[in-house]
């Protein structure tokens, strides 16, 4: 087992975990959302990121494709929170454009993890 395999592989999984969390409730009550962890589940995205970018495997370019999508979604979400939140109330509309743009980050991390799986099953011992 190698450990760099199973760090990379803890990151993937925990950026789509932390942005299940942040999803998960009603869209529009953003009581329901907290906002530090969008900021975590943003910070280990990018750290995915990163780390994608030595992957030379088959799914390599695909996968940092996908995390480059949801570093994007992440990043506009958190945007749209910090403009949004200039006023003292979300609206239900600028909150659920706000997990909605988070719950598009979701779709792509659920394809990392997925491609991610599929890339370990290949693997040759």
């Amino acid at each position: 087992m190698s450990t760099e395999r199973v760090l990379f592989a803890f990151v993937i999984v925990l950026a789509l975990t932390l942005n299940a969390g942040f999803i998960t409730g009603d869209m529009a009550d953003i009581r329901h959302h907290n906002v530090y962890e969008l900021f975590a589940a943003l910070v280990v995205s990018l750290v995915a990121t990163v780390m994608k970018f030595g992957d030379r495997s088959p799914l390599g370019s695909t996968m940092l494709a996908t995390s480059l999508v949801a570093d994007l979604q992440l990043i506009a979400a958190a945007v749209a929170w910090g403009i949004y939140g200039q006023a003292d109330v979300l609206t239900a509309h600028q909150s659920v454009t706000v997990v909605s743009l988070a719950v598009g980050a979701g779709v792509a991390n659920v394809v990392s993890v997925v491609m991610l799986i599929i890339e370990m099953a290949n693997l040759r011992r």
